[in-house]
């Protein structure tokens, strides 16, 4: 019964997967004012997150520049602060974002003789933020930026060269230490102990160690090539990627329409393997983003399909179990949607970005289905099997009931007695749903009526 009872809830969630059944709007920001890009129509580019003075910022960048808000209470977010971009308007379509030290550095990729790379202090927030650095001496544009904070090193892809690397010893004057020209662009990087994982476009994926820049006697060249990557499945524009926590797996995007996001065994540098594909299952034509891995959940922004998490603690078999659409296609074969994610948040909320829409906040209520059976009973519904009825806790005002087939089959208002009445239910096994007064989902979980 065990056995089954664990199957048939993975197969529910897998069911689920494409409705926002584990997923709450909590904010949401869209300033009609601002102008989209010429090229895309995208008011809206990257977002970011930190927190700072006990503090949950959010970032999200515009056509105009850098907007933060304070999203501790994210029902009540506000914005709290707003650095001008040193070029705006209907060419900007990209900007980048990471924080340091209590700094953010902050790029554009347009406007090639008018950008600059900004330096903001971020340490007075929520009341406000200050620019110690605008300048275009180092570089003007800069498609995307990682700072690997174990060594202090700043890494701008496709800015000078291929890539360039400063040193953030003083954080707010960044030293230019080495230019990497050994392909011909560098998309997006991970870096990690120096050790840079490197998303080239159309040269593929790379793996390169930095260590020797640091060493008393500059070899040449000042790097090792560790691995490189051209042939995979779904090979195309190697757009973007995330490593593991623990270094051994790597989730890699193509931006190609109806390519999938690949995961790959990154352990054994001379032996890179994909383990799986992935992809939002909602259109052929569908476009993975930008990711990032937390634990064992793969956070995806994939364009025209909003946020999609996916559970990896199987590499070679990821499952999706949580979504939430924050754009509404005309069609595939565009730029479209949501192009930042941002989880690491302490709360556990997740900061979203669509190009055309603006900033979310969502809580991703989510029973990951590697602790399925861990989570089988819970305190706030019992008994658990159940006959007549079960109690849930005095928070809870509304309960809905979805059969694995994950069709709801029954929704109640809870009164004063905190009881859910079976009714009409027949013998069996069910998901519910418990809200609260507020009617955002705080648990889902599996009940069986005998």
């Amino acid at each position: 019964m065990k056995n089954l009872i664990l199957t048939l809830t993975t197969c529910f969630l897998s069911i689920l997967s494409f409705s926002q059944l584990n997923s709450t709007l909590l904010f949401h920001w869209n300033d009609t004012t601002i102008i989209g890009s010429a090229a895309y129509d995208n008011a809206y580019n990257e977002c970011w997150g930190f927190e700072v003075n006990n503090t949950e910022i959010a970032v999200i960048g515009s056509t105009e520049g850098t907007h933060f808000f304070n999203v501790t209470d994210p029902q009540n977010s506000t914005e709290v602060a707003f650095v001008a971009g040193a070029y705006t308007g209907s060419g900007v379509v990209h900007r980048d974002y990471h924080d340091y030290q209590g700094y953010l550095y902050i790029v554009c990729d347009e406007g090639w003789s008018t950008s600059t790379l900004q330096i903001v202090d971020i340490s007075n927030l929520p009341t406000s933020v200050n620019v110690v650095y605008d300048s275009d001496s180092l570089f003007n544009t800069s498609h995307n930026i990682f700072i690997d904070t174990a060594t202090s090193k700043l890494y701008a892809c496709a800015s000078n060269s291929a890539m360039d690397i400063y040193s953030l010893d003083i954080p707010t004057l960044p030293n230019l230490i080495y230019s990497y020209t050994d392909v011909g662009h560098v998309h997006d990087a991970y870096v990690r102990n120096d050790t840079a994982y490197l998303n080239c476009g159309p040269d593929g994926f790379r793996i390169v160690d930095f260590s020797p820049l640091d060493w008393p006697v500059l070899p040449s060249p000042p790097y090792i090539e560790l691995s490189s990557l051209t042939a995979y499945p779904d090979a195309g524009y190697n757009h973007s990627g995330w490593l593991s926590d623990d270094g051994t797996i790597y989730a890699m995007q193509d931006e190609n329409h109806g390519y999938d996001v690949k995961i790959m065994d990154v352990s054994d540098f001379n032996n890179i393997t994909v383990l799986s594909t992935l992809n939002s299952g909602q259109n052929p034509q569908s476009m993975a983003h930008n990711g990032i891995i937390k634990g064992d959940l793969l956070y995806l922004a994939y364009y025209h399909d909003g946020l999609r998490v996916f559970d990896i603690s199987n590499p070679s078999n990821p499952i999706q179990i949580c979504n939430y659409d924050t754009y509404s296609p005309a069609s595939y074969n565009s730029y479209k949607g949501a192009w930042g994610v941002y989880p690491n948040l302490p709360s556990g909320n997740i900061i979203v970005s669509d190009m055309q829409t603006g900033l979310y906040i969502l809580d991703c209520s989510i029973v990951p289905t590697s602790s399925v059976e861990e989570n089988f009973s819970k305190l706030d519904v019992f008994p658990n099997p159940s006959t007549d009825f079960f109690n849930v806790s005095d928070n809870i005002n509304k309960v809905e009931i979805y059969d694995i087939s994950g069709r709801k089959i029954s929704q109640q208002i809870i009164t004063n007695d905190h009881k859910f009445y079976r009714e009409n239910i027949a013998n069996g096994l069910y998901i519910y749903r418990l809200f609260d007064k507020r009617d955002l989902e705080i648990e889902n979980g599996k009940i069986i009526f005998e």
